[in-house]
């Protein structure tokens, strides 16, 4: 039997309201906005990381072709600087003029990519500037062989240096 104390009780319903929903969309959103501009700076720092691994990588295998050279494990003609003709060379590999069997001296085992550079389906290769070992310091041209290699972007790093300065 229902008594007035009873009678009368409302049945409370569960869930948000509209605004409790509204302040937390808008939490999270200050959230999200805040963190972007932090993903951003990181996916860069990452890139940057990667362009440096990648030039210490060539620059190295170039050094070490130049020294095999002048150790005569790599047949050169007096007339050429010493250095690869061109960046597949270090990846293919060459002769060692000192070994019996005539084995093969790698360099690097694939030439990185510029992680700056545009995705066009390019050869690893053709995405550096090279730089020839006639060129002057100031104007960096190719050549007849590679001296050093530079990225193509004009974009600034976080260190305030265009890409291609590294």
């Amino acid at each position: 039997m229902l008594t007035p104390s009873t009678q009368f009780k409302t049945h409370k319903t569960v869930g948000f309201t509209l605004i409790e929903l509204l302040v937390t969309l808008v939490i999270l959103s200050l959230i999200a906005t805040s963190a972007a501009p932090v993903m951003q700076l990181s996916a860069k720092r990452s890139k940057e990381q990667e362009l440096k691994r990648a030039l210490w990588q060539i620059r190295d295998a170039i050094d070490a072709y130049k020294q095999a050279v002048d150790d005569g494990l790599i047949l050169q003609s007096i007339d050429r600087s010493g250095y690869p003709k061109n960046l597949e060379i270090l990846a293919e590999g060459v002769v060692n003029l000192k070994d019996p069997k005539k084995r093969k001296i790698y360099f690097l085992r694939q030439i990185p990519r510029d992680p700056f550079a545009k995705q066009d389906g390019l050869p690893a290769s053709e995405t550096w500037h090279l730089r020839s070992y006639s060129s002057s310091f100031d104007q960096l041209q190719e050549g007849d062989d590679v001296y050093d290699v530079h990225s193509f972007s004009n974009e600034i790093g976080l260190d305030k240096r265009p890409y291609n300065e590294w």
